[in-house]
């Protein structure tokens, strides 16, 4: 589904390149998996792969799809759910969903109906016309998560789609992922929670200062891992101890 050919990203003026010759193959209704310490990379992969940015040098292709050739098409191919909430806060949520469905060429009573059904399903239905500044940090996660996927994208990219979330909210985001998945979504996900991490994605890749470290199954990356239990601790042994904080 995604091929990624080593790419590479410098920003003006930045000393180190952001991303440094990465290659990655991501399967067809893969979950997969982008882990790595703050500034290792991972936002700088997304926005080179939803097109927001270009890569210094290498390539990627979406089911075949290339940037410089099919810049539209791509676009049509992928969802995307960014840390930040991507909603106007003074609209209601329906008001919301409905510029994001026509800004995909959606409309009338076929939009309405899916931003409905898609409402009901995350329990936000009889909030549809609450003011987007009068929710919840969940409420909000989960309607930026429905204007995501109201063109039905074959490829959905989540930028820490639970962060700061109840427990409730979180549940039910990965719920709805999950049935997404099974019904051919294949779905790129980065968070800092390695135990969701650990449970919800089929492969995982850990990157760091721009570079591709090891990639593959959850458990198989434990077990060849000496002395790991868990996800947690492969990537603290990969990535090691060190504070990570930048500006």
């Amino acid at each position: 589904m995604i091929h990624i050919e080593h790419v590479s990203k410098k920003y003006k003026k930045a000393d180190n390149y952001s991303l440094s010759d990465l290659s990655l193959f991501i399967d067809e209704k893969e979950i997969f998996g982008l882990l790595g310490p703050n500034g290792a990379g991972k936002t700088t992969l997304i926005s080179i792969l939803c097109s927001l940015i270009k890569p210094t040098s290498g390539s990627f292709s979406i089911k075949g799809l290339t940037y410089k050739e099919h810049k539209n098409q791509l676009k049509q191919l992928i969802g995307i759910v960014p840390q930040e909430y991507a909603l106007y806060p003074s609209l209601t949520a329906f008001e919301n969903l409905k510029y994001f469905g026509s800004m995909y060429g959606l409309k009338g009573k076929s939009l309405d109906e899916k931003i409905h059904n898609s409402l009901d399903h995350l329990g936000l239905v009889k909030f549809a016309h609450k003011k987007i500044d009068t929710f919840s940090g969940g409420m909000k996660r989960r309607v930026n998560l429905i204007a995501s996927i109201l063109h039905n994208p074959k490829v959905l990219f989540l930028d820490e789609p639970t962060v700061g979330v109840d427990v409730q909210s979180k549940n039910v985001i990965i719920e709805f992922l999950q049935e997404l998945n099974k019904n051919g979504t294949t779905i790129i996900y980065t968070s800092h929670h390695l135990n969701e991490a650990e449970t919800f994605c089929t492969r995982v890749a850990i990157i760091d200062h721009g570079k591709l470290i090891v990639k593959g199954k959850p458990k198989e990356l434990i077990n060849n891992n000496p002395g790991a239990h868990n996800l947690e601790d492969v990537f603290i042994s990969l990535t090691g101890k060190a504070l990570r904080d930048h500006a």
